[in-house]
């Protein structure tokens, strides 16, 4: 037999509806203190000062390069991280917790360290320098080492988003198209990856955009030389000390991609969801 309702005024409360409920106010504080830097940003140019600043040469040679770094960069990671996370999703890797938390470090390693750490490994004096000059390849203080040190703190965004990706579709559909005639590469290629493209999309786009950012690995492993390695965030360290005028209009860009990769990924989840 069903419990009788219990009377109306023993019925819980609901929470506060609306927009202006007491958890709306008590969260105006650090709201306000995220958004106050960003429009002090953005009031502090103004469009004519950021297109008269556009025609520098060091601007237009600090975005060029930062895009085609990033792009290379993150054109990279999908190409060798797309097999690590499928591995580790399907733990297919060994010492998979350990290398699982290898791929994480990189996002709370200290990116001073991490340039130090990717000098020592590919510099002239590094763990691998004399095997490189012995083949006449030189790596650290050129283009190479931005991609290569945009890649090491961005990678992890995409093969974690990729691993998720990867282990949200359903095994029974993958054991299908095995049972179909389907081998491994076909089953990732017309199966896996099909289901997984708005992670995949979305953890690409966010290690462009981390790329793209990427600022203390550079400038240790890279150098900050205009027109061979500086990017957009070591063209505004230099612009803040000789030209604030750049440093503002390249703060407002990176600001603007910022925002529009970060609408862009959560447009693709809230589209996945619903």
């Amino acid at each position: 037999m069903s419990q009788p309702s219990p009377p109306l005024t023993e019925r819980p409360i609901p929470p506060e509806r609306g927009y202006f409920n007491t958890y709306t106010l008590l969260s105006l504080p650090l709201l306000a203190f995220f958004v106050l830097p960003l429009l002090a940003l953005v009031l502090r140019i103004s469009l004519r000062d950021m297109l008269s600043s556009l025609s520098e040469p060091a601007i237009t040679q600090a975005i060029r390069l930062s895009l085609t770094t990033s792009v290379t960069a993150t054109i990279l990671t999908v190409l060798l991280g797309t097999p690590l996370a499928y591995a580790l999703s399907h733990h297919y890797m060994p010492f998979e917790r350990f290398v699982d938390t290898l791929i994480d470090l990189p996002t709370v390693l200290p990116p001073a360290v991490a340039g130090v750490a990717l000098l020592m490994a590919f510099g002239r004096r590094g763990l691998l320098g004399s095997t490189l000059e012995t083949a006449n390849i030189h790596i650290a203080f050129t283009q190479i080492a931005v991609i290569l040190a945009q890649t090491f703190v961005a990678a992890p965004f995409y093969i974690k988003a990729a691993k998720i990706g990867f282990a949200n579709v359903n095994i029974e559909l993958e054991q299908s198209s095995a049972l179909d005639g389907a081998h491994s590469g076909q089953v990732l290629r017309y199966v896996v990856l099909p289901l997984s493209r708005t992670a995949l999309l979305g953890g690409a786009v966010m290690t462009w955009a981390r790329a793209l950012g990427e600022f203390g690995a550079t400038i240790i492993f890279a150098g900050n030389f205009p027109g061979r390695t500086q990017t957009m965030p070591l063209a505004i360290y230099l612009g803040f000390q000789f030209n604030i005028e750049t440093a503002l209009t390249l703060s407002v860009i990176l600001l603007g991609f910022s925002f529009l990769v970060l609408m862009l990924v959560k447009g693709l989840l809230q589209r996945e969801i619903s």
